[in-house]
């Protein structure tokens, strides 16, 4: 069922109203973790996505939970359930923001519904975005759906050791050497912990393998489902697909690790183009459909 908003166990959603600079700084760590060219300068228009990078929000020490996320309960509904998930959402992308320019923002909740899957019962939290532009034009509404589910079975018996043998290994995104519309990815420790660093995310399952495997119950590190996504709209931003306004709908269908192969590929069709992020067994874990924006829409 879908919570009324507002109502629940005594919260109240409350916006979150900010003004923000496009800080060039952590767009220039995303532009060197690609390593594909120079990173956009001051008044360059941000690559579609890259305001997840742009617009970083470190939370104050105090508020983390014990998984490194600010704790629920004052922007964010407090539920109970322990491990959060990135699942998806949508971008409306109008006019890109520029890097070093003044936004706002304003960020509310939208829904809470609770929910049942096979692993039991889950909590699907729906958070919207709108930003706007020195100018007061709206550059883009973002839907964000945030996941809530029990933890994992810890890791019993001894502490399982990390890989000693994942060691840099270059750009995460890299076209297969056959010229064909696909691109490999591929992750190791460092990508995982400067894209945490870039985006202002201290959740331990990115970077501390002690608690990603013994107290989550992961196999390993999880590579995050904002890089994914990234990943997929930086594929289709080099195929020229990107261009103009659009409408970006992602999804995260299943969780990629550390170190496991993974390859991009492209879908067009009719009303735009689908990328898809599939590990080596064939099973997607990531998808990005794209169309174009319709003009005079705000596509919530």
């Amino acid at each position: 069922m879908t919570v009324p908003v507002p109502a629940y166990d005594g919260w109240e959603p409350t916006p979150l109203v900010r003004t923000e600079l496009v800080d060039p700084a952590p767009v220039r760590a995303l532009a060197a973790l690609l390593d594909d060219g120079p990173a956009p300068e001051t008044g360059d228009p941000l690559p579609p996505l890259w305001h997840w990078v742009a617009l970083p929000r470190w939370a104050a020490s105090s508020v983390l939970g014990p998984d490194g996320h600010p704790r629920t309960g004052s922007f964010l509904p407090p539920v109970a359930l322990p491990r959060r998930m990135f699942a998806g959402g949508e971008v409306a992308w109008h006019r890109a923001p520029r890097v070093g320019e003044e936004v706002r923002s304003e960020a509310r909740v939208v829904s809470v519904t609770d929910k049942t899957g096979r692993s039991g019962p889950l909590v699907l939290v729906v958070v919207e975005t709108e930003v706007r532009g020195a100018d007061g034009d709206l550059c883009l509404v973002e839907r964000q759906d945030v996941l809530y589910r029990e933890a994992g079975a810890p890791a019993g018996g001894e502490l399982p050791e990390p890989p000693t043998d994942q060691a840099p290994t270059g750009p995460p995104l890299r076209a297969v050497p056959d010229g064909m519309p696909a691109w490999d990815v591929v992750t190791d420790p460092t990508v995982l912990l400067r894209f945490s660093a870039a985006t202002a995310n201290a959740h331990r399952i990115h970077y501390d393998w002690p608690y990603a495997t013994r107290v989550e119950g992961y196999p390993g590190l999880v590579v995050h489902g904002p890089l994914m996504t990234l990943l997929l709209a930086e594929s289709l931003r080099r195929a020229g697909a990107l261009d103009g306004p659009v409408v970006l709908r992602h999804r995260n269908r299943a969780p990629l690790f550390c170190g496991q192969p993974a390859r991009v590929t492209h879908d067009p069709h009719p009303s735009g183009t689908t990328a898809l992020l599939s590990g080596a067994d064939g099973a997607p874990r990531t998808s990005l459909d794209v169309h174009p924006l319709e003009k005079g829409t705000r596509h919530e």
